[in-house]
């Protein structure tokens, strides 16, 4: 049996919370995979069950001050390595190809290959990216309710007007990337006005 890993990651363009990885193994094709981004909610959550039901499959995360410490490509590449680290011990022997989405090789140490357009075109790596998803979509929807004031379960940390909006008015909560422009903008303002 050949082992096929597809890896990718979610939550590199936000303000807020941890960039997540997934691994993926696929014994058995599943029926309607395809790019996570592409997918409506209720379908990724749909095959996001059938995945975590059918495949071996692990996550890995990178949390905020990962992110601000080392940057979100390395932060990224890190949480796809803990992935890989946590799926391995779930399969039967090392895989023969691992696919990574992206064209930048995250150092899984292991053979690899990098698919640029990967989540719309492989099935293990567009697996991943929905699990990557939901996973982290869900984190951001409980940080919306321990933060009421920024709306993370709508926009899931992502830069968009209403979350910039309560960022300027309500300042910095612990769960943003400092490093970021928009977020370091504010932090400073707010020690300016000190």
């Amino acid at each position: 049996m050949i082992i096929r890993v597809g890896i990718d990651e979610v939550g590199r363009g936000p303000l807020a919370g941890p960039v997540l990885a997934a691994a993926v193994h696929l014994p058995q094709p599943i029926a309607g995979i395809a790019d996570s981004k592409m997918l409506q909610p209720a379908r990724r959550e749909e095959l996001a069950l059938l995945i975590r039901q059918q495949a071996s499959w692990a996550l890995g995360a990178a949390s905020v001050a990962e992110i601000d410490r080392l940057n979100i490509l390395a932060a990224s590449h890190l949480a796809m390595r803990r992935a890989m680290r946590r799926l391995l011990a779930l399969l039967p022997a090392e895989p023969d190809e691992v696919l990574v989405d992206g064209h930048l090789d995250p150092g899984l140490g292991c053979r690899t290959r990098c698919i640029v357009g990967g989540d719309a075109t492989v099935a293990e790596i567009g697996a991943a990216s929905i699990l990557a998803k939901v996973a982290r979509d869900r984190l951001l929807a409980r940080l919306g309710r321990r933060h009421p004031a920024y709306g993370f379960e709508r926009h899931a940390g992502y830069p968009t007007l209403a979350h910039r909006t309560a960022l300027a008015l309500v300042g910095a909560s612990p769960h943003h990337r400092r490093s970021f422009a928009p977020v370091r903008r504010v932090l400073e303002a707010a020690l300016a006005a000190q």
